[in-house]
């Protein structure tokens, strides 16, 4: 037998609950007009309850056509509706990630309210994709690190029967051949070395992020861009992280030069540097990150090679090699760092996340 307890009913008990939710709640009228909101709602759009009230929702979150016809599908057939991964544009250009569900508030069966539950999922989106990128780069160096090997061994073997070959050549034509031969056999072991980037730790010493983006700024202009221009929207307060100078150049340089060739001369490519807190890159959590966003206005990377762009030997131009972005993302991974990619034609960003602690 269980004790015999004493309820105590108390009328404010549902709203204290939804105010302590994580979950943002708003409830809504048959007019698509906001009669209630919690506080991680307010978190969630950046705006009080009282400026809220009343306010239809599609004043609350632009580009919710998908949403708000769900809502309404909703009042007609009195069940509920939900859409996962649902982009929101919040007023001040402000773009989120969230999964929805909407719930009819039935009463007297007439329905009198909808009950809107708003989940943002971008930063567990984020840490899902950062570690899709880390274990892609780590898969990705342990295949060419054995490729390589199984390469390097026979190319070494090849080169040399090919020099020992042209010491008993007596025909000055024939040791054309084994010239060729041993030429090859460099060239290959070259790219091999390329595909497996930097071989030793980077030399750590205090680096100043806006000192590497004019060492590349300068080393791309001498290269010749035509009409392109270059931006920056430097923040003089980020602190100097610990880094390897020339390393960091190489990686930003592969990036920035990609952007110029992608514009052919014409267009702009903007260096953007801030400081992010409290970022999570993989799973590690940073107090202080510095966050360089390279961004170009040209064609966008081509849809079929969009997820694969850091695997080496894929590249969207017949004369690429493909190892320049796959080279820089190891490069800042050395530093505890990630290249995320972002583009779509017109808009084109790569953000160089860099811990600074």
């Amino acid at each position: 037998m269980y004790p015999e307890m004493t309820a105590v009913v108390r009328t404010d008990y549902p709203r204290r609950v939804t105010d302590n939710l994580t979950t943002g709640v708003v409830v809504l009228d048959r007019h698509l007009r906001t009669v209630y909101m919690n506080p991680a709602a307010e978190m969630l759009f950046a705006l009080s309850f009282r400026q809220a009230l009343g306010a239809h929702f599609r004043d609350l979150a632009i580009g919710a056509d998908n949403l708000e016809a769900g809502m309404r599908r909703c009042l007609d057939s009195g069940h509920p509706y939900t859409e996962r991964e649902l982009t929101l544009t919040l007023p001040g250009e402000h773009v989120i990630t969230v999964d929805s569900s909407v719930t009819p508030v039935v009463e007297h069966e007439q329905i009198l309210e909808l009950l809107v539950e708003l989940r943002q999922v971008d930063r567990q989106l984020r840490i899902s994709r950062e570690e899709n990128l880390i274990a892609q780069h780590t898969t990705t160096q342990v295949l060419v690190r054995n490729l390589a090997h199984e390469i390097k061994n026979p190319l070494g073997g090849l080169r040399g029967a090919a020099q020992l070959l042209e010491r008993e050549l007596p025909d000055e034509r024939l040791k054309e051949y084994t010239r060729i031969i041993i030429h090859e056999a460099d060239r290959l072991r070259g790219l091999v070395d390329r595909m497996l980037g930097p071989m030793h730790p980077p030399a750590r010493q205090a680096v100043n992020l806006h000192e590497v983006l004019e060492r590349v700024r300068t080393l791309v202009v001498a290269e010749g861009l035509g009409s392109t221009e270059i931006v920056r929207d430097y923040d003089p307060s980020i602190p100097p992280l610990q880094g390897d100078f020339d390393q960091l150049v190489q990686a930003v340089l592969n990036i920035v030069r990609n952007a110029s060739q992608a514009l052919a001369g014409t267009g702009t490519i903007t260096l953007r540097t801030r400081v992010t807190r409290q970022c999570t890159i993989g799973s590690r959590r940073y107090k202080l990150v510095a966050r360089l966003d390279i961004v170009d206005d040209g064609p966008g990377i081509p849809p079929a090679i969009k997820e694969r762009i850091f695997y080496p030997m894929i590249t969207g131009r017949p004369d690429g090699t493909g190892l320049g972005l796959s080279i820089a993302q190891g490069l800042v991974s050395q530093h505890g760092g990630l290249i995320e990619c972002n583009s779509v034609p017109g808009d084109t960003t790569f953000t160089l996340l860099l811990p600074l602690e």
